[in-house]
């Protein structure tokens, strides 16, 4: 089975466990999909990852590709996250080996990288993750998101309690009230981080799959996507499904030449794809809601 790039925003198969579902007749559609990505890919459940850091990789990660906001990460958990920064910032230690609050005994930094970046002069951050694009933006919504956290969580060991045991509705409501977080964001810290069941993620790729495979109507909108996906696949489910999702359209489902061009053949879903907006006589592809329109 494939291992998942660890430049995902999920950290990859560190930031996840392996799981196995028994087989069977699936209920939907949507279901029997995930189910064959599963097969293709991988099936596992998430959750365990530093909620604060999640949302800081996922900020990063927007409008722009995963393999692209890697380095910058990286680059500002060199800078923030670890006791010897180079300008002589408080920054925080991930080894885990000096107390840190993760609910797993150790995922969590050893310090509040929410004081650290909240405290950081917001050019020099922008410096510090320029390769992931629109950095003047994403600083200013780093550093509001870490004084926010700050100020109400008392930071970052207390948002991640939030993540993970408040009521799911509130903590979804909480994040996207801070500046800079859409639905996508944080849906990804609530899976990621606070480990939900039935929490099913909507990016670029799961927008355009999901529709162009018929799973949801092919006008709908980021949220009508996720509510129909949520709706229809098993909660235990939208975790991998999402992931393995980006994973196909990456590798098959591309926007510009999906893999059914070149014959059914060359795509593993083609018999549970609608292939709405896509004219395989042509070989033409437009967005699935420009089809609906015709």
């Amino acid at each position: 089975m494939p291992e998942e790039p660890q430049e995902n925003i999920s950290g990859g198969d560190g930031g996840s466990v392996a799981a196995a579902f028994e087989s069977g007749t699936a209920g939907t559609r949507a279901e029997a999909v995930v189910d064959e990505l599963g097969r293709l890919y991988w099936e596992k459940t998430y959750g365990g990852t530093d909620a604060f850091e999640s949302l800081v990789r996922t900020i990063l990660s927007q409008n722009t590709s995963d393999v692209a906001s890697q380095p910058a990460h990286d680059a500002l958990m060199e800078r923030y996250g670890t006791d010897e920064s180079d300008d002589g910032a408080d920054g925080c230690d991930e080894s885990g080996d000096g107390g840190g609050d993760g609910a797993d005994g150790g995922s969590a930094p050893d310090c509040d990288l929410a004081a650290a970046l909240a405290d950081a002069e917001q050019s020099e951050l922008a410096e510090t993750i320029s390769s992931a694009g629109l950095y003047n933006q994403k600083s200013e919504m780093i550093v509001g998101a870490a004084e926010r956290i700050r100020e109400e969580y008392g930071g970052a060991a207390g948002f991640d309690r939030f993540v993970r045991e408040g009521d799911p509705g509130a903590v979804r409501e909480a994040l996207l009230d801070i500046h800079g977080v859409g639905p996508k964001t944080a849906d990804c810290v609530l899976l990621f981080a606070g480990g939900r069941d039935g929490v099913f993620p909507v990016d670029t790729h799961v927008h355009r799959i999901a529709r162009r495979m018929g799973l949801a109507p092919a006008d709908a909108d980021h949220e009508t996507v996720r509510e129909h996906l949520e709706a229809d696949v098993p909660g235990e489910k939208c975790g991998f499904g999402h992931t393995a999702m980006i994973q196909f359209g990456r590798e098959h489902c591309t926007a510009r030449k999906p893999a059914c061009l070149d014959g059914p053949e060359a795509c593993p879903l083609y018999d549970r794809c609608d292939r709405v907006g896509v004219d395989e006589v042509d070989e033409s592809v437009v967005d699935p809601s420009e089809a609906a329109g015709n």
